[in-house]
């Protein structure tokens, strides 16, 4: 599961909308440029990610993609911070993604064995032994450490394999390796790979992979 910083502050309020602050490693810093207005999304309203404040390779774009795998796999390169739906005629949509920190990587073949819109939060045991301040467990919203949505990674048994592809309150971490594992994305892109992918999607994360898009 994803090791994640909590939103646990105030809220501020930029240009008449709800902009979080954002508590890292004890320290709480503002992190207003990176979110700009909110969108109502069911029960909850969450902040819009400001694109403009974010490095353009990891915008959400339709790119050339050579791939062995079948139209319709999720194909996360793990080297480069992309994972890939695969389209048709050797194209992919490609979205901008953290992965697992060092010591803390998975690779391998999954299936989305369930979606889950503004998912709740258990965090695992080893996880609590590492950092035991955190709660027992988090109800979906928008400080929730897994985002919008999340779609869950099954191995070849069909045993849960605790890993997720999940949003993030945290836009300024994507592209880094941040997480204990799970790969996250901005909450508008888990959104539109949620809309994509159903449940049954094939998923591979690739330890190396050259970035060939």
């Amino acid at each position: 599961m994803e090791r994640r910083s909590l939103l646990k502050g105030a809220v501020a309020t930029a240009a008449g909308l709800s902009v979080p602050f954002i508590w890292t490693g004890g320290a709480q810093a503002q992190q207003s440029k990176y979110f700009k207005g909110a969108t109502n999304d069911g029960a909850h309203t969450y902040p819009n990610t400001n694109f403009k404040s974010i490095d353009p390779r990891w915008h959400r774009q339709m790119v050339k993609y050579f791939s062995d795998e079948p139209q319709g796999t999720v194909v996360v390169d793990t080297r480069n911070h992309y994972l890939y739906w695969i389209w048709e005629n050797n194209t992919a949509m490609r979205y901008g993604v953290g992965v697992g920190r060092e010591g803390f990587q998975w690779f391998g073949r999954a299936n989305v064995a369930r979606k889950a819109r503004w998912p709740r939060w258990v965090p695992p045991a080893e996880m609590k032994k590492r950092q035991p301040e955190l709660p027992d467990s988090m109800e979906g919203g928008p400080r929730n450490p897994l985002g919008a949505r999340a779609l869950y990674l099954h191995g070849k048994g069909g045993g849960d394999t605790g890993y997720r592809l999940h949003g993030t309150a945290e836009p300024w971490s994507i592209g880094s390796n941040v997480s204990s594992g799970c790969i996250r994305m901005f909450n508008e892109d888990v959104i539109d790979l949620y809309r994509r992918a159903p449940v049954g999607t094939a998923v591979l994360v690739l330890e190396h992979i050259s970035d060939r898009a």
